[in-house]
Order: C-alpha cells, then structure tokens, then sequence
C-alpha cells in the first residue's frame, strides 16, 4: 500500500504544472457542484444562517487534523487584514449564495453566479480606478445581458432569490482577487484554514435566533456539506497557484453542466432553454475577459523587464 502511494506521488510529481491545475480546477467543480446540492437538500430542514455556520464549522474541523499534524505555527501570517476582509466578504457572498438555493433551481443559480468576472471589470475601474478599453466593456455589457436572457425582467419575475445571486458573484469577485494574492506567499491550506476560521463566529451570531436542531439523517448531509466545501476550497485555491486566471475562469463552467445533472438526478429539476443560452453567453464573455486580462498583465511584466533591462 505504501509502495502504491509512493508510485502515484511519483507519477502526480511528474505532470506538468498545467496539468495538474487543470485536474485540481475539475476536482473543484464537481465538489462545488456537490456543495450546492447539498444546501439545496438541506435548505428543506434547516434555515440559511444555520447552513452557514455548520458548513464553516464543519469545514474547521475536517481541516484540524491538518494544523495538529503540522502545528500552529503553520498560521503565522504578515498578512492578517488581508484573511480578515476576505472572510467578511465570503461570508457575505455565503449568505447570499445560500438563501438563493433555497428557492432557484439549482443550474439558474450557477449560471447567473458566473457573471463574477463581469462584476470585476466593473469594481476595477470604480475601486481600483482602472482605465477599461472597449473590448472588455463590450464584452461584458455582452455578459450582462446573457444574465438578462436568464431572468426576462418583463416577461419573468426576477425574484429576490436572483439578486441574491448577482449579489454573492460580486462580492465573490472581489474575493477571487484577494485569493490570488495570497497565493503568492500562502500556503493553500492556511487560506482556507484562516478563512473558516474567521467566518464561523459571524456565523453562529446570525445562526442563533432561528436556531434549530438538526435530525440525525441531516447531521449526515452537514458533514458531506463540509467536506465538499473544504475539498472544493482546497482545490481550486491549488488551481490558482498553477493557472491562469484566465484558465480558471474558461474551467469553471464546467459546474453549469454538473450541476445541471446532479439536480436532475436529485430534483428532478430540468433548465430550460434560456438558462442554457444564457449562461453560455455568460460564460463566453467572462473568459474572454480573463483571458483579455492575463494578457494586458502579460504586456505589462514584458514592459517593466524591459525598462529594467535599459537601466
């Protein structure tokens, strides 16, 4: 057994950097799109709030072995404000993400979440003062209206469940940005150890005025809960220390399709036609501006080597 061990590390050691983010992107989307059929199935017994808590708790404790076997020092962090504005913000984006799939199909939920890089070129030029040239303001004013395909405002009704949504990417895009910084100098479980961390208290206050106890059937499906949520963390914070963003994002939408069939096979729930074309065009327009953006930072690094090298 540990002979097999050692032969798959050996093999695991020689992909290129390429192919390994790619396959822990692939692991990532399947876990992410368990995770979210789980808090649809257990929105039907508990409320939102409590979901949060459990599944940022039980995310610490699958992640405590790991600080046991490699001791506390391995949280020491220069970078502590950082891990703090990215818990607000993903709690924030959970707390939206999560009352949201207690009532939208689950693919309508996916495909509108995609429109995070959308929302990012938007935040870089209001926060970060960022000079955005036509191409990208093109595509995602594209972007935006394969969210529009999705909802019909006019002919269906947008729900307080579909802002929800559009709420929880844009908050979520900001906190894709604070994690590829931190992957700079951070270990991927110290991300995610910090970010659990810091959530579960916020968690538990909102938690415990509409507290209620779990039955046992459900404790089962909290603890798959964690589990995803801490694989699914765990992998795609790895697939930003191999890829580019660009990559990440074009990978990503592979959880339209996953998701489309776990709650087929759960829910039956079936999406129509709209959401398909529409987060298709979403999908479209998100890559082309991460892949638009790898290259403008690619344009940059070339530049600056060369002034240094003028110097």
């Amino acid at each position: 057994m540990k002979l097999e061990g050692l032969e798959a590390r050996r093999r695991w050691n020689g992909l290129s950097p390429t192919l390994k983010g790619v396959m822990w992107m692939l692991f990532a989307c399947v876990a992410f799109s368990g995770m979210g059929l789980s808090v649809r199935y257990l929105s039907r017994f508990l409320p939102s709030q409590e979901l949060i808590f459990f599944r940022n708790a039980l995310s610490l404790i699958w992640m405590f072995p790991w600080i046991v076997r490699n001791g506390f020092t391995v949280l020491r962090t220069a970078h502590f404000r950082m891990y703090l504005g990215r818990s607000a913000l993903a709690f924030a984006s959970m707390l939206c993400w999560f009352t949201a799939l207690a009532t939208l199909p689950l693919a309508e939920a996916v495909a509108l979440g995609f429109t995070a890089p959308l929302f990012s070129t938007v935040l870089a030029v209001l926060i970060l003062g960022e000079v955005v040239r036509m191409r990208r303001w093109t595509a995602t004013i594209i972007g935006f209206l394969g969210a529009m395909v999705i909802l019909r405002p006019g002919i269906e009704e947008v729900t307080f469940a579909h802002l929800l949504v559009l709420a929880a990417s844009a908050t979520g895009a900001i906190t894709s940005v604070v994690v590829k910084q931190l992957t700079r100098t951070e270990h991927p479980n110290t991300i995610v150890t910090y970010m659990t961390l810091l959530t579960t208290p916020f968690a538990f206050l909102i938690a415990v005025p509409v507290w209620q106890w779990p039955e046992p059937m459900t404790w089962f499906w909290l603890l798959v809960l964690g589990l995803l949520a801490t694989l699914g963390h765990q992998a795609s914070t790895r697939a930003f220390q191999y890829l580019d963003a660009s990559l990440v994002a074009t990978l990503d939408f592979i959880r339209l399709p996953t998701s489309a069939l776990l709650a087929w096979i759960a829910f039956t729930e079936t999406p129509d036609i709209w959401t398909w074309i529409g987060g298709t065009i979403i999908a479209a327009a998100s890559v082309y501006i991460a892949r638009r953006e790898a290259q403008l930072a690619r344009q940059s690094q070339q530049a600056t080597s060369k002034s240094g090298a003028a110097e």
